[in-house]
């Protein structure tokens, strides 16, 4: 793993130093090299889990059907292993591994892969009240500066603001002082950044309700926002995994569950007091799954079905071999060669 950061992060950073004048052929050329780049580095985090013999199991919607379209995930968080679980469920998921769009902590940003995220067009949000307004509209430029112009097609983030273990007692306190339910598995979600990707990405109709059919920027042929992904991650007894471990592999071999629901953007209200309660609701729904799983070991059935469907997420050896030697062999030539 060691490595892996000190050959495959540089190269991949010198790699698009060296492709730069392919910018002025025309930035969507060096933008799509820049994410099959991309990938390949998460495939590297996803791989360092699954030798270490951590893996998933995935329920609910199948989000293959959508990774084509623009969509809005969702996500609860309870460490920083969550961001290495998705890095891996993605894999699999197609080209959208290749053009998303990440909402993490600003902590992230001064992590090994910060510059790696920093040079993809992924978002670093300052929490706290004292940030709050600044930081969202800054979340707002950097969508219409970053989003369309570098073709993306998912944007994942996290709507606590925070890991369940820091923000639950205060959340218990708000919900109890407003009439809200009492949740332990997560938290109340912050609806700020949510309604700023809404409004920033998706047109409106006036109904109220969101439409993914224009875009707003005029020149693209974007249809807007068409899914919102609500995902819930689950780890055996409530124990996490967090980054630390998921390099080191030092925890036994653990099976990680991660439940999908597909929502049309058109059943998303607009208006911000009914977009709170459907966010609301979205976590309340969170805290009965995560209810569900932790009593019997499995997520109950979606609507209409009489038995929950899993599905064993698996990579390849061979790929993730591939990639690994990809980037030493590559990644060491390019550097004697700059050296």
């Amino acid at each position: 793993m060691v490595a892996n950061n000190l050959v495959a992060i540089p190269s991949y950073v010198l790699y698009l130093l060296a492709l730069q004048p392919l910018r002025a052929l025309g930035s969507e050329r060096f933008w799509y090299v820049e994410g099959v780049l991309f990938k390949w580095l998460l495939a590297m985090v996803a791989s360092w889990g699954w030798w270490a013999g951590y893996t998933v199991v995935e329920w609910g919607d199948d989000v293959k059907a959508v990774s084509e379209d623009e969509a809005m995930v969702l996500v609860n968080h309870q460490a920083t292993g969550d961001v290495c679980t998705l890095m891996m469920c993605l894999q699999d998921k197609g080209t959208v591994v290749r053009q998303m769009m990440w909402l993490m902590d600003h902590i992230f940003k001064y992590t090994n892969f910060g510059i790696v995220s920093l040079i993809h067009g992924d978002f670093f949000i300052r929490q706290g009240r004292a940030h709050r307004d600044q930081q969202l509209v800054l979340l707002k430029e950097h969508l219409e500066k970053y989003y369309r112009s570098r073709n993306r097609k998912w944007i994942v983030l996290f709507p606590e603001g925070g890991f369940l273990r820091k923000r639950r007692e205060t959340s218990q306190a708000f919900a109890k002082k407003n009439n809200l339910p009492f949740l332990k598995h997560v938290t109340l979600p912050r609806l700020g950044a949510t309604q700023v990707i809404l409004k920033t990405l998706v047109a409106q109709q006036e109904n109220g309700t969101l439409a993914g059919g224009d875009a707003v920027i005029k020149e693209s042929k974007s249809k807007g926002l068409q899914w919102v992904i609500d995902t819930t991650i689950a780890y055996p007894k409530g124990e996490p995994i967090d980054i630390q471990t998921w390099i080191l592999g030092y925890r036994q071999p653990t099976v990680t569950h991660v439940h999908y629901r597909i929502f049309p953007i058109k059943d998303v209200p607009a208006e911000p007091e009914a977009l709170t309660h459907w966010l609301y609701q979205r976590f309340i729904e969170k805290e009965d799954l995560l209810t569900h799983f932790y009593e019997t070991g499995a997520f109950p059935p979606l609507q209409g079905q009489t038995k929950a469907i899993s599905r064993e997420m698996t990579l390849s050896n061979l790929w993730l071999v591939g990639i690994q030697s990809l980037a030493f062999l590559s990644g060491g030539a390019i550097q004697r060669r700059s050296a």
